[in-house]
């Protein structure tokens, strides 16, 4: 795990999403395509390291969360923006489809 990644709680959730944009990373150890989407979240956490907050959320330790946001498939990415949803990506996809996302989200919030 990146130094930029944070890793998340039921006990914290809402404070550590409340502000600004934050990434999250639905995921379980158990999980193959986790893993795979696992080092593109650390890239993205060091990439927009002061602009977005990304971290990682076990939903095996953190259920009452995943169950909050509906979570029914790992991975499941979600982009929160002052403590609300505004994108969800379900499944393992390339980095492009994680920045194309960000992106949009990182130049409104700019300007």
């Amino acid at each position: 795990m990146s130094d930029n990644t944070v890793t998340f709680s039921d006990a914290d959730f809402k404070t550590q999403t409340s502000e600004g944009l934050v990434l999250v990373d639905f995921w379980a150890p158990w999980c193959g395509p986790c893993r795979m989407v696992g080092p593109i979240i650390d890239d993205l956490a060091s990439e927009y390291a002061g602009k977005i907050r990304v971290g990682k959320l076990n939903v095996d330790d953190n259920q009452q969360t995943a169950m909050n946001y509906r979570v029914m498939s790992i991975p499941t990415v979600i982009l929160f923006k002052d403590g609300e949803p505004v994108e969800t990506i379900v499944g393992a996809l390339p980095k492009g489809a994680y920045l194309q996302k960000l992106e949009k989200h990182v130049t409104a919030a700019a300007t």
